[in-house]
């Protein structure tokens, strides 16, 4: 006999409660056992992409145009770099960690047990995410500062929009990992979205150098909206359009959410 009742759409509103607060607390705990190893993971790369490039690179390029202005190669690099790193740690902990998590571990099955939905859950995980940025960007921002690279007190205005970016990026990845069958899966989010936006965003060289189509392309790319907010502060100056570029970075990431959402509920209800 067929049931009378429809299944709940899974582009219903998020039902969200507080109640994803002790699963963002979980995920710290757990995550304090190892934070210096994660920490170091998370930094290492990106310093050495700021020495290898910044230095190296650097010594040869000397300054770059930006704007009409003439900006050492080193400073130009590093408020670039550190978009980038917000945007691979938070991928990197909204997909291999969470989906650990959800599909390995069976971790979430174990809270949804308690009174916490799957909402609450993944809004746990996104904001997770978002902090774990946040962390590993402090990190590499007080390297930057130690090696004197910038000394801007409008620096201080980069910690929120960092976190922004993080929680953007975390929206986003949290799709591939509601579609993910294995970690292999990843290995195309990586190669075939992010690699790509590291090169068009303008964290490695002016934008100004791509082909118009390409640039106009780049002007939608979150990074780039990242990046366009950032540099300006490591240049003690303020972002030109600084509305718009959070408006891009906020349509990505409630999108973002909203699809990623759906998708695990679709996961979840199969």
């Amino acid at each position: 006999m067929r049931s009378s009742v429809e299944p709940l759409s899974i582009w219903r509103t998020p039902e969200l409660t507080r109640r994803w607060w002790p699963v963002f607390l979980r995920n710290l705990l757990v995550w304090r056992k190892l934070a210096i190893p994660s920490l170091v993971g998370n930094i290492a790369e990106p310093l050495m992409w700021l020495i290898a490039f910044g230095y190296g690179m650097g010594a040869l390029v000397g300054q770059v145009s930006l704007g009409g202005d003439k900006v050492p190669y080193i400073l130009f690099l590093a408020s670039g770099s550190i978009c980038m790193s917000a945007m691979n740690a938070a991928s990197f902990e909204a997909l291999y960690s969470a989906f650990s998590r959800m599909h390995v571990q069976k971790t979430w099955d174990g809270i949804m047990n308690a009174p916490v939905n799957l909402d609450s859950i993944v809004l746990a995980e996104m904001l997770w995410a978002g902090f774990k940025a946040l962390f590993t960007v402090t990190a590499i921002l007080i390297v930057m500062l130690a090696l004197g690279i910038s000394h801007s007190p409008k620096l201080l205005l980069a910690w929120p929009i960092l976190l922004g970016a993080g929680i953007t990026f975390s929206c986003i990845a949290l799709i591939f990992n509601a579609l993910a069958k294995g970690y292999d899966f990843f290995t195309y989010y990586f190669t075939l979205f992010l690699t790509p936006m590291m090169f068009l965003s303008g964290v490695f060289f002016p934008r100004d150098q791509l082909p118009g189509p390409l640039r106009i392309a780049s002007d939608w790319l979150p990074l780039t909206n990242a990046v366009e907010l950032v540099r300006p502060l490591f240049m003690d100056q303020w972002p030109a359009t600084p509305w718009r570029h959070a408006l891009v970075l906020l349509v990505y990431a409630v999108a973002g959410f909203w699809i990623a959402l759906a998708l695990t509920r679709r996961r979840f209800r199969g």
